[in-house]
């Protein structure tokens, strides 16, 4: 995956994690661990970027 379809996915899952925490205040979600899951592959894919494109 390059880094820009990878920067593309992260900004995708944003939003969905966005849309989730919404949902989940004005009704509880069936099932919250999704929310849990997708703020973890979020940060892993933050972490695969930044091994990938470091700033140094």
């Amino acid at each position: 995956m390059s880094v820009k379809d990878l920067e593309e996915r992260i900004e995708a899952e944003k939003a969905q994690l966005a849309k989730l925490k919404v949902q989940h205040a004005v009704s509880p979600v069936e099932n919250p661990s999704i929310i849990k899951k997708n703020r973890r592959d979020i940060a892993r894919m933050l972490t695969i970027l930044r091994q990938k494109n470091p700033k140094c």
